[in-house]
């Protein structure tokens, strides 16, 4: 995907756990990052490192959602690196034209391979703590999904089932049944495509902003949103003074996967893709004609294509802004690349 940052733990993101992984080429790993729309438009999961016992509850241009925790507390948004991963998985196998269900068999290890988690028995111990956290946190909601409006309540996950090894006791396969709430997204296709370096991010807040900035910059060259607007949909319980000076520490960092940062007047913050960005040091590409994304999709059925071309604008300019002959057929030929890889 297109980012900036890729040497290891550089500026503060966690390093490549697993480098020697060609993720275009191992099947198990051929499933690229996407996550549901609704919960990257809304805050559902907790930004907290401790036990978040509160109930929270949100709305937003008619949209109400509220959050109930169990007592081992609200799922957080390192919980959501196995949704992320389930539909990824899902995503994958419906653009083969594989049947799908509910019900999920997942190897442990490539789970915590793919999530960029190290392997280590504590690892798998706090996977089985953000199981529990999962199936516990209740969601009570009248989010749209595909073409259905339905207020409803149920857990991110319906139930969860790990087999061991009886000796050593080493975690094997774990067996996930999703909400049908998240189920339905994923059959109409309400996903979008992560980068890789997501999973590298440590902070929470870094994580929820880039979830809110890949929702709403799509086809923007950018997106501007108040602060407290901000404030509001990260799901953040700070401060607004404290969640500015955070934004702002983010700004600095400069390490947010495929998009810059910065500070407008008028307390406003501006996300702009790096793509963008690279461009403006050189010639630019203008916009591409509608056409041309429907004969992407053709070529890459399920793909993001608006993804694609960001990823091809930031190849374009990393290579120093060669002159195209054509800008459509350029993208197009990038786009057959890319599948003839996967």
């Amino acid at each position: 995907m297109a980012g900036a940052m890729t040497s290891a733990g550089a500026g503060g993101l966690l390093p490549d756990r697993h480098p020697q992984i060609d993720f275009f080429l191992c099947d198990i790993f051929d499933a690229i990052p996407k996550d549901d729309l609704a919960t990257m438009e809304h805050p559902m999961f907790s930004l907290s490192t401790r036990p978040d016992r509160r109930i929270l509850s949100y709305e937003h241009n008619g949209t109400q959602i509220e959050v109930t925790p169990s007592v081992k507390g609200l799922a957080t948004i390192h919980d959501k690196d196995i949704l992320i991963f389930c539909v990824s998985q899902l995503m994958a196998a419906l653009n083969m034209g594989r049947a799908i269900s509910r019900t999920l068999t997942l190897t442990a290890h490539d789970l915590l391979v793919a999530t960029n988690r190290e392997t280590s028995g504590d690892s798998y111990r706090r996977l089985t703590e953000a199981f529990d956290r999962l199936a516990g946190t209740r969601i009570k909601t009248n989010i749209v999904v595909g073409d259905h409006e339905v207020t409803s309540g149920f857990g991110l996950i319906e139930s969860w089932k790990i087999e061991r090894k009886t000796r050593g006791g080493r975690m094997l396969n774990v067996s996930v049944t999703l909400s049908e709430w998240l189920f339905r997204a994923v059959m109409s296709k309400s996903v979008l495509t992560l980068s890789r370096d997501y999973f590298r991010l440590r902070k929470p807040l870094e994580r929820r902003v880039y979830e809110l900035a890949r929702k709403h910059c799509g086809k923007q060259d950018y997106w501007r949103v108040s602060v407290s607007t901000l404030l509001k949909k990260s799901g953040s319980a700070s401060p607004r003074r404290v969640f500015r000076k955070m934004i702002r520490d983010m700004i600095e960092a400069n390490q947010l996967p495929d998009y810059e940062i910065a500070e407008e007047e008028g307390d406003i913050i501006r996300f702009m893709t790096r793509a963008r960005v690279l461009e403006s040091d050189g010639p630019t590409l203008g916009p591409l004609p509608g056409a041309v994304f429907d004969r992407a999709r053709d070529i890459a059925p399920g793909w993001d294509v608006y993804a694609l071309e960001a990823d091809w604008r930031a190849y374009w300019a990393a290579s120093g802004h060669p002159r195209l002959h054509s800008a459509e057929q350029a993208f197009l030929g990038y786009v057959k690349v890319r599948v003839t890889k996967r």
